[in-house]
């Protein structure tokens, strides 16, 4: 199965989000941590992370990319316990049982974003609210500019001339 990872291509993660999702962490949407607030109470960071950030599942903080790795089914059920709980410490699920479900959805739903994509396909994720005030999510694939690589090499490795 795949699934996103977080990514860093620099340092601006560290920068515009409260708090920063380490790289390599799987991740999801995360859109529900802004589903009972109005467009008007999200502001500064919390804004940034709204409109561009994917939810680490082990800082449970925010990227701006990720890359479709493998996942295998215990760590995917790993997942679905590890935000469970986060369902239920942070927004009042009354228990692990009630959580699992609504994990379970949210993970699916980033395997199946990722099903027909390569490993190491990079994602960003832009949101905003509809008129009618209901979050809307749109994936793309981040695709470097050209097939030309970006540098140019400055220096060659050579075997020591012993």
């Amino acid at each position: 199965m795949k699934f996103l990872r977080t990514i860093r291509f620099d340092d601006t993660d560290t920068r515009v989000f409260d708090t920063p999702a380490a790289p390599d962490e799987w991740a999801i949407s995360g859109a529900f941590a802004f589903a009972r607030m109005a467009p008007e109470e999200i502001t500064g960071k919390a804004r940034q992370a709204f409109a561009n950030g994917f939810l680490g599942l082990a800082s449970f903080g925010r990227a701006t990319f990720t890359v479709v790795a493998d996942l295998d089914e215990s760590e995917l059920e790993r997942l679905h316990h590890v935000l469970g709980l986060h369902f239920v410490s942070r927004y009042g699920a009354p228990d692990l049982a009630a959580a699992l479900p609504v994990a379970r959805e949210e993970c699916a739903f980033i395997a199946d974003l990722c099903s027909d994509a390569a490993i190491n396909t990079v994602f960003a994720v832009a949101r905003s609210f509809d008129a009618d005030g209901r979050i809307r999510e749109a994936f793309r694939i981040v695709t470097p500019p050209t097939d030309e690589p970006l540098h140019a090499r400055v220096w060659a490795v050579e075997p020591d001339s012993d």
